[in-house]
């Protein structure tokens, strides 16, 4: 009885093993959703519709990005969270993601980032840019850092919103400068550089995209990048941690991710692709024009990236208190 048995569990196994395996061999079957949690047109949108274009090309197969903006980016990666785990919905996640975990109270996420979702791979970094008016009588870090101290709670520093990157950028600052100035939150980067042209606020920590072009144009004047290397968009702008400060780094990521039971066969086979599309040049040549450099990760260390992140950018929403609007 007992060797019929273990005949019929092994030609059980036999028979079942390699319908698994082309299942997932054959993903994609249908169209693949790229879901953004924010409005169409930023950065996290442009990026997502050029690795569609390339994924499609690749794999034969749709692949549609679809916003889902709203609740700071909460709504779109919750969706992703609860989606089916089969391949077929993917989340285009940020630094607001990672900064989430910590600014809203438990109640009001629905999702737990390391816990609900898989990591696929990282997309690319970037760092954010100090930049002032050109008027401004520093001209570099240690100057501003000089001319706030000297006037403790008078100088004010513009972010794209309460809770973002360049919210959190600039308590690190005053964190690891010993400073004090005053945050003053807008509704995204064009009125935050805006008042910061006009001398409405001190300065600002944003992003490449949004104002190097100022910087190009002489609108602004670029004191500090916030990444560990200098970036090739800004190469005579030195860095935080070359200006005095050398732990400090605030760098904001895109990457992909997917529900957390999603195959592991499926998972590797996106990472693949994304590392072939992170490879090509023109597509890292389109995100270096905008500031950023294309990375590829394995999954798993896009996974301790994030692991890292969460608490990193936890503790500077503790320290400066910061409330979500």
């Amino acid at each position: 009885m007992f060797k019929t048995l273990a005949i019929a569990l092994a030609a059980t196994a036999a028979f079942t093993s390699p319908l698994l395996s082309h299942a997932d061999d054959k993903y994609p079957s249908k169209p693949v959703k790229i879901i953004v949690p924010y409005a169409p047109g930023g950065p996290n949108d442009i990026v997502a519709r050029l690795l569609a274009s390339k994924l499609g090309e690749i794999e034969k197969q749709s692949f549609i990005v679809e916003n889902k903006p709203g609740g700071g980016s909460n709504i779109g990666a919750d969706f992703v969270a609860k989606a089916p785990a089969d391949g077929y919905t993917l989340l285009i996640a940020a630094t607001s993601h990672a900064i989430n975990m910590s600014l809203f109270p438990k109640e009001q996420l629905k999702y737990d980032l390391l816990k609900d979702l898989a990591p696929v791979s990282m997309i690319m970094t970037g760092p954010l840019v100090l930049v002032t008016r050109p008027d401004f009588p520093a001209n570099n870090l240690k100057e501003l850092v000089a001319a706030a101290k000297a006037k403790p709670g008078e100088l004010s520093f513009a972010s794209s919103g309460n809770g973002s990157s360049t919210h959190l950028g600039g308590e690190m600052l005053n964190s690891v400068a010993g400073i004090k100035t005053i945050h003053v939150p807008y509704k995204g980067s064009g009125p935050g550089l805006t008042d910061v042209m006009g001398g409405q606020t001190t300065y600002m920590l944003d992003t490449m995209i949004s104002a190097t072009p100022f910087v190009t144009s002489g609108k602004l004047k670029a004191l500090a990048v916030t990444g560990r290397k200098r970036s090739a968009v800004l190469p005579n702008v030195p860095t935080v941690a070359e200006q005095g400060y050398p732990d400090f780094e605030a760098v904001a990521f895109i990457g992909m991710m997917a529900p957390a039971a999603t195959p592991k066969p499926i998972v590797d086979k996106i990472n693949a692709d994304m590392q072939k599309i992170l490879a090509m040049p023109e597509i890292k040549d389109k995100l270096a024009a905008q500031g950023f450099t294309a990375e590829w990760m394995k999954p798993a260390d896009f996974g301790s990236y994030l692991a890292k992140e969460v608490p990193k950018w936890g503790a500077i929403v503790k320290s400066a208190n910061v409330k979500v609007d």
